[in-house]
């Protein structure tokens, strides 16, 4: 009899070993949902309330992404490498996104979210795997951007907010929308152009 119970404890053992390796691998291959989405950006260090233009802001930068709960590394990130694409209409006008959103090289920092130059392509190089969200890379930009806001812009009856994503009207929160690899998102502001992008060709290699 108490053999047969050594051989039940040893089974129980084995068994939870094999479903504790099964959890870890798979927590491993899933991207995890990214710590810190602030709901309301407003009082986020340096962040631009104000119209037309908005150059990166790198005064507050390392202090804005402690405060969303993202790390200022010192060189990109290897573990997620994936690009997304971005227009931005403000009355059916384009509006550049500039180069080097979150990425200050005179401070020697670089967020796992930003540009290398104008072409609108974001760059997500992290080191974990986790998921990232629109609202997050316009908090390291450091320009205000909520359900009813963009910059200075705020919505009415005359002038909303709409997103889309690969030519799909959002319906929820845009702040919320995942980043996710050769998206194409389009943030329009007031007159909606004549037309809005639905893809973009990017570079081989992207």
């Amino acid at each position: 009899m108490q053999n047969q119970s050594r051989a039940y404890w040893g089974v129980g053992i084995v068994l939870t070993l094999i479903v504790l390796a099964v959890f870890a691998l798979r927590s491993g291959s899933s991207p995890t949902a990214s710590a810190a989405t602030v709901t309301d950006p407003s009082g986020l260090p340096g962040i631009m309330t104000g119209t037309l233009p908005w150059p990166p802001e790198f005064a507050h930068l390392r202090a804005r992404l402690a405060a969303i709960g993202l790390p200022a590394l010192a060189t990109e990130g290897t573990a997620l490498h994936i690009h997304e694409h971005i227009d931005l209409f403000v009355n059916s006008a384009r509006v550049p996104v500039p180069a080097e959103i979150g990425d200050d090289d005179a401070a020697g920092i670089i967020s796992p979210i930003h540009t290398h130059d104008d072409t609108g392509i974001i760059h997500v190089e992290s080191p974990r795997v986790e998921t990232f969200t629109l609202g997050q890379f316009f908090d390291v930009w450091g320009v205000r951007f909520t359900e009813n806001a963009l910059g200075g812009y705020e919505a009415r009856a005359s002038s909303m907010l709409t997103v889309y994503v690969n030519g799909t009207r959002y319906a929820g929160d845009p702040r919320q929308i995942p980043l996710v690899a050769h998206e194409e998102i389009a943030v329009v502001f007031g007159v909606t152009p004549a037309s809005v992008p639905a893809t973009f060709a990017f570079p081989d290699g992207y």
